[in-house]
């Protein structure tokens, strides 16, 4: 089998490993920059959803049914929406077609205009199911992708737009809308339980509200199914509970050391998109490592997974609903834009890679990053990464891979450059991190060494430093 990535290289063919924690000694920096203040309507408790009924509201309470419900805070101006639940008709005892609506109120006095400036919805089935793909793949055109949140999140990077959603959507003073209504079809697709996913990233010229809400199909006489209607969605809107079963409640951060839950997030969180140009201190550009050194900055770092870092990067929640998450732990959908201004500040000619990686998760600062050779089956990252750069001929390159990292795994290199000596080379890497992945993971600069095998510069857990 092939141990592949940044710093591995080996290969040992037919031959079953056992699994070996490793450590790299190297720089973990913080990631600069931070989250810009757009908000996020972020709808993922429960995931699992069995009954008709509220699964996000930022109404207000005042004339609900069950005020609880209702988180009361208003949206204007630039926002998006997150929405991924599942419908399973076992659990819910009901074949009927589950229904995932996004119903906007306007409680002013003038009419106000929602414009949809990008929308995307998947399905797993049949959009994008999850199939067994190779660690790196080329994906110049979108057509790879692993379940919903691959798809979803490389569709959005593209700049796509569907038709899901119209362009624009008026309210008229005290009234709600419809803006989206779609099927999580079950039997037609011949499963029992599928998921949607769906981002809107939207503009209100006045304060509106917004509740994601679930209903199964309306049943005609002749026993066909139609979607909710308005008066449907009002009524649940006004009469309805939050949908269940509820997801385990989370663990409060300032818990003691031990069992620690992050649960599942249903709020407004604030925070879209991270840009950041990375830099040495006090330096317009960033030096590449020694041979054989690495430089990694955290990508989704959260509390208990810091990596030494000190760095939390998830959004804030501005309302919650109390037995949900206290932070958008996992960052779904937010844009990582990152510029990496490299210069080699060496005397020779250095071979440089960038790459995304899934070291194993720490707090605290260990002088290095752990993986595990081969890396466990877990899969903590599925999408696609763009990388801008200029390639060694100095021509404009722009590279989409879709990366499958599993727990452990090192850096398969996005890039590899030849940098002279006093030579600068910009590469810009961007992302949306995908629903289903599993923080954090690392961006890691690698140069590879002047002589030996690429697997210099690790260290076995516990011996001294290993060559081959």
């Amino acid at each position: 089998m092939q141990v592949g990535g940044i710093g591995f290289g080996l290969v040992f063919p037919g031959v079953a490993q056992a699994p070996q924690e490793v450590w790299r000694p190297q720089e973990v920096r913080p990631l600069p920059g931070g989250l810009n203040r757009v908000p996020l309507f972020h709808s993922n408790s429960p995931e699992l959803v069995f009954t008709e009924g509220i699964l996000l509201s930022t109404f207000p309470p005042q004339g609900m049914r069950h005020p609880r419900a209702h988180l009361h805070y208003p949206l204007r101006g630039e926002f998006t929406v997150f929405l991924h639940h599942l419908a399973d008709a076992v659990g819910a005892q009901d074949d009927r077609t589950f229904y995932l609506g996004l119903l906007l109120g306007n409680r002013g006095t003038r009419p106000a205009t929602v414009w949809v400036h990008q929308a995307a919805s998947f399905l797993t089935r049949p959009d994008a199911s999850f199939v067994a793909l190779p660690p790196l793949l080329p994906n110049p055109l979108g057509w790879v992708y692993s379940g919903p949140g691959s798809r979803l999140t490389d569709f959005l990077l593209r700049g796509g737009r569907q038709r899901v959603v119209p362009p624009s959507l008026t309210i008229p003073p005290g009234q709600e809308r419809v803006l989206l209504n779609q099927p999580i079809p079950t039997r037609a697709v011949g499963v029992t339980r599928n998921a949607r996913s769906v981002v809107l990233r939207l503009f209100a010229d006045r304060p509106v509200y917004a509740a994601s809400l679930g209903l199964f199909a309306t049943i005609a006489a002749d026993g066909s199914e139609a979607p909710p209607s308005l008066t449907r969605w009002q009524q649940l809107l006004r009469q309805g509970d939050l949908a269940g079963p509820r997801d385990l409640a989370p663990t409060p951060l300032d818990a003691p050391p031990g069992a620690f839950r992050y649960g599942r997030v249903a709020g407004v969180a604030l925070g879209t998109r991270w840009q950041a140009t990375l830099t040495d201190p006090g330096r317009p550009t960033l030096g590449i490592p020694a041979p054989g050194g690495a430089i990694s900055y955290g990508i989704s770092l959260l509390p208990r997974g810091r990596m030494g870092t000190g760095q939390d990067q998830t959004a804030l929640m501005q309302v919650r609903y109390p037995d949900t998450a206290y932070r958008t732990h996992g960052n779904y959908v937010v844009h990582y834009s990152l510029t990496l201004p490299l210069e080699n500040r060496q005397q020779g000619k250095r071979r440089v890679q960038v790459g995304l990686e899934s070291p194993l998760k720490t707090d605290v600062p260990e002088g290095g990053l752990r993986f595990r050779q081969p890396p466990d089956q877990l899969i903590f990252f599925r999408g696609t990464v763009r990388v801008r750069y200029g390639d060694d001929r100095g021509l404009p390159r722009v590279k989409d891979s879709h990366l499958v990292l599993r727990r452990g795994q090192v850096a398969e290199p996005l890039v590899t450059m030849n940098l002279a000596p006093g030579e600068r080379r910009l590469v810009q890497v961007s992302l949306l991190y995908p629903p289903d992945a599993t923080p954090p993971q690392m961006l890691t600069l690698w140069t590879e060494p002047l002589v030996g095998n690429e697997a210099e510069g690790f260290h076995h857990k516990g011996s001294k430093r290993q060559g081959t």
